[in-house]
């Protein structure tokens, strides 16, 4: 057999039908010679072709001379001309394809005579393998997809789909502690001036957000917490509300301030006295007095009862001398000192003569109206930072720097001019704890505003998924990403993450706000476990949306960078999540202890019996092995799942601890070999106290809008028994029939919730020029 070069004009007319079998060998991957050997037996078996026609399919069939790409296109292009006529959506064999293209053309040669149909079947069958239903499945599939016409442009976006819920409703239950703070921070968000800004040097940035702070400050926002005498509301929870709503917008801003309102200026409402407020508050709640809140030091971090700092106290002129002792003993990371800041809260280590009174907090100018540092204060910019470089960050190191016996603030420790320390707390570690737990306030903040940046990544992220297209079924239109069950699964779970991390932040705001001397501790407790629980779910939240916006998610206009990039120190700031989350685990057992120690028989009694009464219920083969939609979604067994957890891990490390610390090993050592336990216990107690909260906040919505809170509910504590699923399994909560069934359940969750997705995040209520990233409206990525 002569060959040619191949061309689609040698498959016109008579052999036409043998171009659609022809196309598919070449255009799946170069022919082998043991293919190719096939086929050519085939055509020369062809009696009814002449010698022309075999020479013209030679031409096809050299692997010297293989069709080259143009050639390929070519080909494809002359068989859907021929096929204009032929339905793309029918199902036929690429033999049926090529029978019908003779129809469609006077090809001169019978195809339907026995001998061609068999000589095409033959073709098919050798570049296909043997027939079986795979590759009559694949042959049908090919087929279709060689007919059908390129992709038709995009039709208009249809209509978001109707919410099964009252929009305006869940808007008013998600608004907050304090809906009118939160609209009219959004009203002052809204100006002229209050508008993103990309790239600028940290210097111009710096000032942009000092002068942002000034309107707020001016509009009385920053002082709502300062006694109304003092130009304030006297109301910590609408701080909080309009912090929350300003970490809708830039996180440089939000920082600020807190560090001025809420850190400097919450020292000296809560642990200064009187005096001090009459003195300062005013100046703090205006920015007349900027200040920065300096107690973190570079040797030592989170361990504040060590830092080195002193404040010795000279009772000959009435000062507290401070100073810094060693490099390690620098203020570091100290917002509002690099630039603004004019005085600073310093916590240092208290000394009257020999003796130590550990750490209290003073006032001390670092700075003076000039600008310049004060007598004896350096002053050191932290220079550019991963994100919120719109704060001016610094160290300070203090030289024998004296303020005068007044700057201490005294409310829990008081020193005279003779040098006489009194206290209302005697013990000192007490004291020290009762200091810190008033500044709680911030991580109630810090949880807040975690949240609101989860919400506008999320908002955003699932706007443009219900915007973007991409791929699809060849021919037609492509396909919303919010249709993927993958995209689902990457955003909706995390979705009912921030619904269930909404009621748990209000349930700890209205804890905070109602605290008593009783339950102070247990308040503490619970502000530690959620802001550890908001501000990673932020971080883990924005790194997802982010992703779920590919190449658009990265650039700065659409806000997801600089979201995540700013909040990233949320999980370190007001507390490193992991010693947050020691505090709540070593609070969690200081209790266990106490309900033994204060009867141990009855508290063991007690004990056993819930452990009973679990392994009776819970344990028994045939619950753990239910897997019907109606018991999983069952908030009983949700909650009861999430509780089980906690409780066992409480038991276990108890015992580990008790075992090492009665075999003779000190109790610090003994918690550092039990640390990993102590965490895992942390986090099931406080992701139990979340569900918890979820399930009283929805009983508690309008009725109107349970059904969908409840399926986010139910999505947020199935999602949170699969990520834990090894534990369940190998504690024998669940059988793998039924782990199973959950995973299942999330999709399905996940399905159902879609419809609703666009309106549960246009229910947080983010004006269009907070959100303001173009890719949440529909805009192209660029």
């Amino acid at each position: 057999m002569t060959t040619a070069k191949p061309s689609a004009r040698d498959l016109d007319s008579a052999l036409l039908p043998f171009a659609p079998l022809l196309y598919v060998a070449w255009a799946d991957g170069e022919l082998t010679d043991v293919e190719i050997a096939s086929i050519r037996s085939r055509i020369e078996g062809a009696e009814w072709l002449d010698d022309e026609s075999r020479q013209r399919l030679g031409g096809w069939l050299d692997p010297e001379t293989p069709p080259s790409a143009a050639a390929l296109t070519s080909l494809l292009t002359h068989i859907r001309r021929a096929a204009e006529d032929l339905s793309p959506h029918e199902r036929r064999s690429l033999a049926d394809l090529g029978v019908e293209l003779s129809r469609a053309r006077d090809t001169g040669i019978d195809w339907q005579s026995p001998q061609a149909r068999r000589a095409l079947d033959d073709i098919e069958n050798a570049l296909a393998g043997p027939a079986t239903e795979i590759s009559r499945e694949l042959s049908l599939e090919i087929s279709r997809e060689i007919l059908l016409p390129i992709r038709p442009e995009p039709e208009p976006e249809p209509a978001a789909p109707t919410a099964s819920f009252d929009l305006q409703e869940m808007r008013r239950l998600l608004a907050g502690h304090d809906p009118e703070v939160r609209a009219r921070v959004f009203r002052i968000l809204e100006r002229d001036g209050f508008d993103y800004r990309y790239g600028l040097p940290k210097e111009e940035h710096r000032e942009v957000v000092l002068d942002w702070c000034r309107q707020l400050a001016a509009a009385g926002i920053g002082a709502s917490s300062y006694p109304g005498a003092l130009g304030g509301r006297d109301d910590m929870g609408r701080f909080v509300s309009a912090f929350e709503a300003l970490a809708f917008f830039d996180q440089s801003l939000v920082v600020k301030f807190g560090v001025q309102f809420g850190l400097f200026g919450g020292s000296v409402l809560f642990l200064g006295t009187e005096q001090h407020h009459q003195r300062y508050l005013r100046e703090i709640g205006t920015l007349e007095l900027p200040g920065a809140f300096a107690m973190t030091e570079a040797g030592h971090g989170s361990n504040v009862r060590d830092i080195e700092t002193t404040a010795v106290y000279d009772a000959r002129s009435d000062e507290f001398v401070i100073d810094t002792p060693s490099e390690s003993a620098r203020k570091e990371y100290i917002g509002n000192a690099a630039d603004h800041g004019r005085m600073a809260t310093v916590f240092a280590q208290l000394r009257i003569g020999d003796d130590e009174f550990g750490v209290h907090a003073f006032l001390v100018p670092i700075r003076g109206e000039d600008g310049a540092p004060a007598p004896g204060v350096r002053i050191e910019d932290c220079g550019e930072k991963v994100g919120l470089n719109g704060v001016d960050n610094g160290r300070l190191w203090f030289e024998r720097v004296r303020v005068p016996r007044t700057a201490l603030l005294d409310r829990y420790g008081q020193v005279s001019a003779s040098g006489e320390y009194s206290s209302p707390i005697r013990n000192p570690s007490a004291r020290f704890f009762t200091m810190l737990g008033t500044l709680v306030g911030g991580r109630v903040a810090v949880s807040a505003a975690s949240l609101s940046a989860a919400k506008a990544g999320l908002a955003i992220a699932i706007r443009y998924a219900e915007h973007r297209r991409q791929f699809g079924p060849a021919g037609e239109a492509e396909t919303l990403l919010l249709d993927y069950p993958s995209h689902q699964i990457r955003l909706l779970p995390r979705l009912a993450r921030a619904y269930a991390t909404e009621f748990a932040v209000h349930h700890l705001l209205e804890r905070f706000l109602a605290r008593s001397e009783e339950d102070h501790i247990e308040v503490e407790h619970l502000a530690a476990g959620i802001k550890a629980f908001s501000s990673w779910g932020c971080a883990d939240t924005l790194q997802a949306c982010r992703e779920a916006c590919g190449g658009a998610g990265y650039l700065a206009v659409n806000r997801l960078g600089s979201l995540r990039a700013d909040t990233d120190v949320y999980t370190t700031f007001e507390g490193d999540n992991v010693v947050l989350l020691q505090l709540l685990a070593k609070g969690l057992l200081t209790e266990f202890r106490q309900e033994f120690g204060e009867n141990r028989l009855a508290g063991l009694a007690r004990h056993l019996g819930r452990r009973a009464a679990i392994a009776i219920t819970e344990l028994n083969p045939i619950t753990t092995r239910i897997a019907d939609r109606d018991h999983l979604l069952d908030q009983d067994f949700q909650r009861s799942a999430l509780r089980y957890r906690a409780d066992r891990l409480l038991l276990t490390v108890a015992q580990r601890l008790r075992s090492r610390i009665a075999g003779g090993m000190d109790s610090h050592q003994a918690f550092l070999e039990c640390q990993d336990h102590l965490l895992a216990l942390a986090l099931a107690h406080v992701e139990r106290e979340v569900l918890d909260a979820t399930c009283r906040g929805v009983a508690a919505a309008p009725e109107r809008l349970r059904p969908v809170l409840d399926r986010l509910r139910s999505l947020f504590a199935l999602d949170a028994l699969v990520r834990d699923r090894g534990w369940f399994l190998e504690h024998g909560y669940v059988e793998s029939a039924k782990s199973k069934a959950i995973q299942r359940l999330v999709h399905e969750l996940c399905a159902e919730l879609r419809p609703d997705a666009v309106a549960l995040v246009d229910a947080f209520g983010i004006p269009d020029s907070v959100l303001a990233a173009p890719i949440a409206f529909g805009s192209l990525p660029g």
